[in-house]
């Protein structure tokens, strides 16, 4: 069957290992000094390991390979303990993979083990609205509350701040990448946090700048994004593009969409890269 799962590029990778940590179905291993994909039934497709990889050796494809198998992860998991079954569980509940979540539940209650992670989950598996989980796994789904923060204000302006949208819509799936306000722009892709997190995303850096927004780890389809941002650079010819992300890992993953669309397009753009503190803070920003 033809379906989305990792690639990885050996000239980049370096054999670090965080994508290992990363990937809890357990697809990946360290062999010769490499990432590589022992088994397609363990990988989800789901890309949690793209963000955990430094070097950007890690992307999505859409290929033959054989059907992810979520009792053949289990009987993996099951022997690795609490924890890691319930990263397994958060991260497939993130994505909303409700049919996988219930087949591990299911494989839980079979062999009655973990109870109280079945409780946990059972409510999220049915209606996407999991009990209390406990905070950990992906940094970006990692519970805080910053009003508990002794440094923490919330302060309010006299004066409003006017809106530098130049354009609709703004989601990347939703984007007709030949539209004409791409034409010749200069493009800012933005993870759909940052604007809710940066007071004043519109000043700095929308004003005079078109707009697109997309989460790398919960949109699904991002081969359609590589092909839209490929048809922007050849075709609408953007100057530039800004990439605008938040500090959690799986963020990264927009950048590497972005990597990806410019290997294919015939055009070279300018590419700077943002990241954005989880409270607001601009932390860093620089031209690849």
């Amino acid at each position: 069957m033809k379906r989305t799962i990792i690639k990885i590029d050996e000239n980049r990778c370096t054999g670090c290992g965080i994508c290992v940590k990363g990937c809890h179905e357990g697809a990946l291993q360290i062999i010769e000094d490499k990432a590589r994909l022992v088994s397609e039934l363990y990988c989800d497709g789901l890309g949690a390991c793209i963000g955990e990889c430094p070097e950007g050796a890690i992307t999505l494809e859409e290929r033959e390979a054989e059907p992810y198998d979520e009792i053949r992860v289990m009987d993996r998991l099951s022997t690795l303990g609490k924890a890691t079954i319930m990263a397994h569980f958060r991260h497939l509940h993130d994505h909303n993979e409700k049919q996988f979540l219930n087949q591990g539940l299911h494989y839980l209650k079979e062999k009655n083990l973990h109870l109280d992670v079945i409780n946990q989950f059972e409510t999220g598996a049915n209606n996407t609205k999991p009990n209390h989980i406990h905070s950990g796994g992906c940094p970006g789904s990692k519970i805080m509350d910053f009003t508990k923060n002794e440094n923490y204000s919330a302060t309010s302006a006299d004066t409003i701040i006017e809106s530098q949208l130049r354009q609709w819509p703004v989601q990347l799936h939703l984007l007709s990448p030949a539209a004409s306000y791409f034409k010749n722009a200069d493009l800012v892709l933005a993870a759909d946090c940052v604007a809710f997190s940066y007071g004043n995303f519109h000043n700095d850096f929308l004003k005079g700048k078109t707009l697109a927004i997309a989460c790398p780890k919960l949109d699904s389809n991002i081969e359609s994004y590589i092909e839209k941002l490929t048809i922007m650079i050849d075709q609408s010819k953007i100057n530039t593009i800004t990439v605008i992300m938040m500090e959690v890992p799986c963020c990264g993953g927009l950048l590497q969409i972005v990597k990806m669309a410019m290997e294919k397009s015939s055009r070279k753009v300018p590419v700077k890269a943002i990241y954005i503190s989880i409270q607001g803070k601009l932390l860093n920003e620089e031209w690849i």
